[in-house]
């Protein structure tokens, strides 16, 4: 059933196939700089391309190096992280940045542990690096980096320190449902989508096997991390809880026994430290002001034994909402089970009209349909569909913040427009139900009786999904 499930959301979600990693072109750096292509092994052996960039005057001695670690998506080419890799060699640091893999990370399947073996990859190519001290080399995350960068940390004693920017110290599944319902409610939503809907389809892509790492043990990382660790949250962070997450990092790396770490807010930054003028809706290129130079300062200490112990400044972040946790689905909602009633609601709702177009087509007579039945068989058709396909939509556009559309009334119009055809296929089916008891031609008995079997099915299914919630 689960396979199932997947092929159905995949045709519903129409995904294309990641295409194959090509290299891009050489990275075009300012007259400052100086860059070289590389070439690495990263995990399951596979050949991985970056471009290091350093200052190009050298300064006495070798400098300290650091491994870009990029945040989610697939074959994410190197040029996503190049302002932060200018800025950063801008401040002394010879910085390596690399194209992520497409190769075994897609949509539906990732590996943090495989993603960590990519950065150390990267690691030990900027070890040997002429003009880096090998002993100076650490790792910077950002988002799905943080993630991977401190699982890197905690396997190799060749990191010497680690930078995480819009961290996440909670589960995936747990961080990326409140994502989304954050960049709902930014969009002045609320009600049964938030609160329900939203929740219970995260649920249950997790119980289809379509959500990769949902359980991952952020905080059982941190604790073995024993290198210095620099956090950095925008204070208006939609994509990470930034309230939420640095007490419980804090937390888990003193239970480790590590206090040298330091947290700064950014005020007027979003998820990735760049400005941003509208809350975290929009991102400006700019990093924000000072966050390059923290990087710069941060790195010199820690590399020379001076790393600050427990320290945290900076405005502090907002957050309307706490994050709450996603529970595994019970077996009557599990993706078996969802799977199996869309497959009914298919046949019983989408059965009713092709039954007539056959006997048409065949010369044999139909019996006249009622207005009801066909609003239950159209009705049903269109909000189970339309609900997935809305709600499949959401998930897709939450990792940028949710594009609901318009809103009315706390609800976007194409979820009310839904709530009303589930209002009106519950309305319908009980009309239908007292047709079929008492007047229904013999012939067409076997016909409004599956047609019946789905609207009384849709009632729960509809109550579950929210779509029958204010």
């Amino acid at each position: 059933m689960h396979r199932i499930f997947a092929a159905l959301t995949v045709a519903l979600l129409t995904l294309a196939a990641p295409a194959a990693a090509v290299p891009p072109a050489p990275l075009d750096v300012p007259g400052d700089l100086t860059v070289t292509e590389v070439s690495f092994r990263g995990g399951g052996d596979l050949t991985l391309h970056g471009s290091v960039i350093s200052p190009a005057a050298q300064a006495g001695g070798r400098r300290a190096g650091v491994v870009l670690v990029h945040g989610a998506g697939t074959g994410t080419p190197r040029d996503k992280l190049l302002g932060e890799a200018v800025a950063f060699a801008r401040q002394g640091l010879t910085v390596l940045v690399y194209d992520k893999r497409s190769a075994g990370y897609s949509l539906f399947e990732r590996s943090y542990a495989t993603l960590a073996d990519d950065a150390l990859g990267a690691v030990g190519a900027l070890r040997r690096q002429p003009g880096v001290d090998p002993g100076k080399v650490g790792v910077w995350g950002l988002s799905e980096g943080g993630w991977v960068a401190p699982l890197a940390a905690s396997r190799s004693g060749d990191v010497s320190f680690v930078i995480v920017v819009g961290a996440n110290a909670l589960q995936p599944l747990r961080q990326q449902a409140w994502a989304v319902a954050a960049g709902l409610r930014k969009a002045g939503v609320d009600g049964s989508l938030v609160d329900r809907a939203e929740p219970n389809l995260y649920r249950v892509i997790t119980d289809g096997g379509m959500f990769p790492e949902p359980y991952h043990d952020a905080e059982a990382v941190l604790a073995r991390v024993r290198q210095p660790v620099l956090g950095i949250w925008g204070v208006h962070d939609l994509l990470t809880p930034p309230r939420e997450t640095p007490p419980i990092f804090a937390a888990a790396l003193e239970k480790g026994g590590n206090r040298q770490y330091a947290f700064r807010f950014f005020a007027g930054a979003d998820h990735a430290a760049h400005l941003t003028p509208d809350g975290g809706v929009t991102r400006r290129p700019e990093l924000a002001p000072g966050y390059a130079e923290l990087v710069g300062s941060w790195v010199g200490d820690a590399t020379e034994g001076r790393a600050p112990v427990a320290e945290i400044s900076g405005p502090a972040p907002v957050q309307a909402d706490d994050s709450v946790g996603v529970p595994p689905t019970q077996w009557w909602e599990s993706a078996g089970i969802q799977a199996a009633a869309l497959v009914l609601f298919l046949v019983a709702f989408g059965g009713y009209p092709v039954v007539a177009l056959v006997r048409r087509v065949r010369g044999r007579p139909v019996a006249p349909s009622s207005r009801a039945a066909r609003l239950v068989s159209a009705g049903g058709l269109a909000a189970v569909l339309g609900g997935f396909a809305y709600l499949f939509y959401l998930v897709m556009t939450g990792g940028k913040l949710a594009t609901p559309g318009p809103v009315v009334a706390e609800r976007p119009l194409v979820w009310l427009a839904l709530q009303a055809l589930a209002v009106a296929t519950v309305v319908a089916t009980v009309l239908t139900g007292m047709r079929w008891r008492r007047s229904a031609p013999r012939g067409e008995k076997a016909r409004l009786g599956i047609l019946l079997a789905g609207g009384v099915a849709f009632v729960p299914w509809a109550l579950y999904w929210g779509l029958l919630i204010p």
